[in-house]
């Protein structure tokens, strides 16, 4: 979570204070302190509210507790005198009287192994563009004007592509390209922006070289918010073009595709895809419920099919899907008419193949949908993923392994990243690596404490390793976010192969699963 107030931006999740987007020094004390200030904004923060939700309840002396606020104050730029974000209310307690704006989408770290290398073929990364607007209501047409270069850029074989997850990660923020370039292994950036008014899009985009962060070309766009595809089509085209100048027509002509033709339902379906990533029960199914409103609005639009199915495997995985009965039998139903209207649709296609292959335990269709999908689109991180995880559940890590590392190539900063990171523990689990897949699980973890997957390869793993105690604890994370998980039916969280299964059980079971 972020939180952006004055000059400041707050982040919970990298654990980092910056302004005006530079890093500023603070003490971890006085960060609790200062999110747990923002957090209740809302009310008096009283000495004791402090200790308990800064300090656990532990005993702190006066002194200490002045030290730590004078801390967060100094870090914000505020004191004792001026008490313009932070104020004392003598005798009471403290409240935070700053303007507070929280924004949800998660800022994974760089990867930790130093600048990625460059693919041995053109790459690049289409950033967030900026919305000029004055209206944050027009976020969502700005973010599809990007969809639509990323999805046209990524039909070019010979192009390596940034998944739309990891560019994404840098939105609000003042970036350095060269920077970027190294984070996310690329040559080229694309970055820019747009700007809504009375029905008309303008759009100024520049595509600039990484390495050296020279500008290569400027462009700049117009249309009518009507034609909102039309535009993307002419963004993606004319960004291809400034690429590789020798590109041949037809070939930029392949670099468009509409997803549909009702801008209510791409919209809709733009919310969805935001909410998806929130890891919470209650995210997931309100994401469910913005694909079903696509589909009502358009229903010939593929991708929205396959994301509603996507939340069904999303809620089956954490042991949040209610009513099994019903759930089941809509899922495929929803994944079915995806591949149904969307045979050349990479994004319905697999997301439709990991639906029916996690939640209708058909690996063998789900893998063939996924083969499909990675047919008409290579550079399509989320097929990888699931990709690997089919071979998980085939008892094929290795190969799984290596899906994966093509899925965390494709989108290195990934907020789903503990997806990829927990199918890797979960693929070394059945290689009976298990120092391996704890390490992994524990990456996945870090990321997204409440994954379950991540949690029950996280406990077998300690356990088989004799870290009974360790396995304990992540158990009871565990029974805390699926009371009604046991041994018996672990298979509708996991529908791993026999062997696999096995394994979990066993290391489950020392860790305290009951039976």
């Amino acid at each position: 979570m972020r939180w952006h107030f004055a000059e400041f931006c707050l982040d919970t999740d990298r654990r980092e204070l910056r302004r005006q987007g530079e890093p500023v020094r603070i003490e971890p004390q006085a960060f609790d302190l200062l999110e747990y200030l923002v957090l209740h904004r809302d009310r008096l923060v009283t000495r004791d509210d402090l200790i308990e939700g800064v300090w656990g309840g532990r005993i702190v002396s006066e002194s200490a507790l002045a030290t730590c606020i004078n801390a967060a104050r100094v870090a914000i730029g505020d004191s004792g005198e001026r008490q313009a974000l932070i104020r004392t209310i003598p005798r009471k307690g403290l409240r935070f009287v700053g303007e507070a704006r929280e924004e949800a989408a998660a800022r994974p770290a760089p990867p930790e192994d130093g600048p990625l290398s460059l693919p041995d073929r053109p790459s690049i990364a289409v950033l967030p563009f900026r919305n000029l607007s004055g209206d944050p209501s027009k976020d969502h047409f700005v973010d599809g004007i990007v969809e639509g270069i990323i999805t046209g850029l990524c039909r070019m074989r010979w192009l390596f592509v940034i998944a739309r997850n990891s560019s994404f990660v840098y939105r609000g923020r003042a970036v350095d390209a060269k920077q970027v370039g190294r984070e996310l292994g690329v040559r080229y950036l694309l970055e820019g922006s747009a700007q809504i008014a009375s029905h008309r899009v303008r759009v100024h985009s520049q595509l600039v070289d990484a390495m050296t962060g020279a500008l290569i070309s400027a462009d700049r766009f117009e249309g009518s918010l009507e034609d909102i595809f039309g535009l993307q089509d002419e963004v993606a085209a004319a960004v291809v073009g400034a690429v590789t100048p020798k590109l041949e027509e037809v070939e930029i002509e392949r670099a468009s595709r509409k997803p549909t033709d009702s801008l209510d339902a791409y919209e809709t379906y733009l919310r969805g895809a935001a909410a998806i990533h929130v890891w919470t029960r209650e995210s997931q199914e309100h994401a469910l419920q913005l694909f079903q409103r696509a589909i009502a609005i358009d229903p010939g639009f593929a991708a929205a099919y396959g994301m509603a199915a996507r939340c069904y495997g999303f809620l089956a995985a954490n042991g949040w899907m209610a009513d099994r009965d019903r759930s089941v039998p809509e899922c495929l139903r929803l994944a079915r008419r995806a591949v149904e209207l969307g045979k050349d649709d990479a994004q319905a296609l697999s997301a439709a193949g990991f639906a029916i292959a996690r939640v209708g335990d058909d690996l063998e269709t789900g893998a063939d949908l996924l083969e499909q999908a990675l047919a008409f689109n290579p550079n399509h991180g989320n097929a990888w993923m699931w990709s690997g995880w089919i071979r998980v559940w085939r008892a094929e890590p290795d190969e799984a392994i290596s899906c994966f590392l093509r899925a965390m190539r494709l989108s290195p900063v990934d907020p789903e990243i503990f997806v990829v990171q927990a199918g890797i523990a979960s693929a070394h689990l059945i290689a009976d690596r298990y120092d391996d897949a704890r390490v992994w699980a524990e990456r996945a973890l870090r990321a997204q404490p409440t994954y379950g997957p991540g949690l029950r390869v996280a406990a077998a793993s300690l356990a088989l390793t004799g870290r009974i105690g360790a396995a304990g604890q992540v158990m009871a994370t565990i029974r805390a976010i699926d009371p009604a998980l046991c041994l018996a039916n672990l298979h509708d969280r996991a529908n791993w192969s026999p062997d696999g299964l096995a394994r979990m059980i066993n290391g489950l079971r020392l860790a305290g699963l009951p039976e």
